[in-house]
């Protein structure tokens, strides 16, 4: 096996961001796959990447959300947090550990434009969204207008972050910005539709005045930004949109810096007094959570806990 397809337990802990304890934890209950070497533990990057990705789709593959999209009735068994960044993750684990809520914070890992939709019908208590609106030049707002119309929202600053372009190390291909979509050379990996980075993608291909068509591997799908990259890496494309933090995480993969991005929480106006929306605010305008991100790169968290915008 390639070596840099080949992970230690270190570097699986590393990049789920969990203790390598945890990491021994999944494979004793067979959701991660492993190998050994001798009696050393490793796995390949492309099981840790299809761990990430289904665990990604759980909450959305089970029959109470197919159920809720019929109905909209909300769903009372937790609290669900909407999104796909780690970050939330972290949110999450802060919720869980204070004795004084009732009830659960659970996450559901779909993206931004499939979680303000599932906002809307109270699938969900809490969004994430980085949309980036083409026209306006705005992120988020915009969509959550659209998406949530006659619901007054809240929007709460989470983190900035910088989208761009994976490519193979040393940029072979001279990619320099968005208008090298339009070459005929230029394989690209997508993202789900949903996904803020498939959204900004496409904004800037009506920009360009080309359709998914005209762009060699548009129909080629990941659910994360780190199997984005992981393709750029193995050379399956040339170019993958997604955000900075990703592109460390895989070798044999640059990133090309294009647009500062904004991450925001979406809550309903009307939950804002909730005990766990009160925590949520509470939490993420904190030293202590602010800390955790302050000097991860990829994170600005300048404003966390700041309401940018109401509907």
């Amino acid at each position: 096996m390639d070596e840099q397809n080949t992970l230690t337990a270190q570097d699986v802990a590393n990049l789920l961001r969990v203790a390598k304890n945890t990491v021994y934890e999944l494979v004793k209950r067979g959701e991660l796959n492993h190998y050994k070497v001798g009696r050393k533990m490793r796995f390949s990057r492309s099981d840790v990447e299809r761990y990430i990705n289904d665990s990604r789709q759980v909450l959305s593959q089970e029959s109470r959300h197919e159920k809720s999209q019929k109905t909209a009735k909300p769903i009372e068994s937790g609290f669900i947090i909407c999104g796909q960044d780690a970050l939330l993750d972290v949110l999450t684990g802060f919720l869980n550990r204070r004795a004084s809520l009732d009830g659960q914070a659970l996450r559901s890992y779909v993206g931004s434009y499939k979680g303000l939709v599932a906002l809307y019908h109270g699938e969900v208590q809490a969004a994430t969204a980085h949309l980036w609106d083409g026209d306006s030049g705005k992120y988020n707002l915009p969509f959550v207008r659209r998406l949530l119309p006659g619901i007054p929202a809240v929007l709460v600053r989470l983190a900035g972050r910088v989208q761009g372009f994976y490519v193979a190390s040393g940029n072979p291909k001279g990619i320099k910005a968005w208008s090298d979509l339009k070459r005929p050379d230029i394989t690209i990996v997508n993202r789900e539709k949903g996904a803020g980075s498939r959204v900004l993608l496409d904004e800037h291909l009506r920009l360009l005045g080309l359709k998914a068509k005209d762009v060699v591997g548009y129909q080629r799908e990941e659910l994360s930004h780190l199997s984005v990259a992981g393709v750029v890496g193995r050379g399956e494309a040339d170019l993958g949109v997604g955000d900075l933090k990703a592109a460390s995480q895989v070798d044999g993969v640059d990133f090309l810096a294009l647009q500062n991005e904004q991450y925001d929480l979406v809550l309903k106006r009307e939950d804002l007094e909730l005990p766990m929306v009160k925590a949520i605010l509470d939490i993420i305008r904190s030293k202590e959570f602010q800390s955790q991100f302050q000097f991860m790169r990829g994170y600005d968290v300048k404003g966390m806990g700041v309401v940018i915008g109401e509907t």
